[in-house]
């Protein structure tokens, strides 16, 4: 599998990569009906459409200068990923998450990144490590802004190259079906006050831990990470249920 080398430029590049990624695999990306889907989602990945929140096809269709025909295409598309409800006699809306749900998604990402920072440990080159260097020196920057959608995006694409660092082209399309409703979890736990300085030092200790090669201490930074993120969630008085 390719390591990638090279990130788009954060901001709308960054988010439509990832985006359209995540949308069986780029072909939601072709089309008017693919470009909406990018944009909903990333507005709902980044919080500006919360759980709940009606989505008018109408609207949408005027804003993106087409018929209604492509939406309902984009909104069944995003249905799919577990991202959008669609009921019958009532508006489209964004699909809430249960917080029992959302620890179960957190439990499993812990397991799982423990696996992929092992496969670091043991198969990283120096040219991977290095590549994970910039991203961190990009992670310092972005906290020291406080930027948190350049923070989040730059902590996905860390991640993403940890997958592929690992080499397990299994693992890392297990870690895709977990989708955009990760993404949406990630960016809520970052966006929290006071969570990018310590989420930047955390990941300078897991880059530590790789570049000694010492996969037991790796694995154990890697699942804190996830499970800080779970924590956050958690205080933050998510619920998922109608308020």
């Amino acid at each position: 599998m390719p390591i990638p080398s090279e990130y788009p430029t954060i901001g709308d590049a960054a988010r439509r990569h990832e985006v359209t990624r995540m949308l069986n695999r780029g072909v939601a990306g072709s089309g008017i009906a693919g470009e909406i889907a990018v944009a909903v989602a990333a507005e709902i990945i980044e919080g500006r459409l919360a759980p709940g929140d009606d989505l008018n096809s109408v609207e949408l269709a005027r804003t993106f200068g087409s018929s209604r025909t492509p939406v309902r295409e984009a909104l069944l598309i995003l249905e799919r990923e577990g991202f959008v409800q669609i009921t019958a006699r009532r508006r489209p809306r964004v699909a809430r998450l249960l917080l029992s749900e959302v620890r179960e998604l957190y439990n499993l990402r812990a397991e799982l990144y423990a696996i992929v920072s092992n496969c670091v440990c043991r198969v990283a080159t120096e040219e991977d490590l290095e590549l994970l260097r910039v991203q961190q020196r990009s992670l310092e920057s972005a906290a020291e802004d406080d930027d948190v959608d350049r923070y989040f995006w730059v902590n996905v694409h860390f991640r993403n190259t940890e997958a592929a660092i690992a080499r397990d082209a299994t693992l890392r399309r297990v870690l895709d079906t977990l989708g955009l409703r990760a993404l949406q979890l990630r960016h809520l736990s970052l966006s929290l006050p006071g969570r990018l300085t310590p989420s930047v030092q955390d990941h300078a200790r897991l880059l530590r831990a790789y570049e000694d090669r010492d996969a037991e201490l790796a694995s154990a930074l890697t699942q804190s990470l996830v499970r800080g993120g779970l924590r956050a969630i958690e205080r933050s008085g998510w619920t998922g249920e109608d308020p």
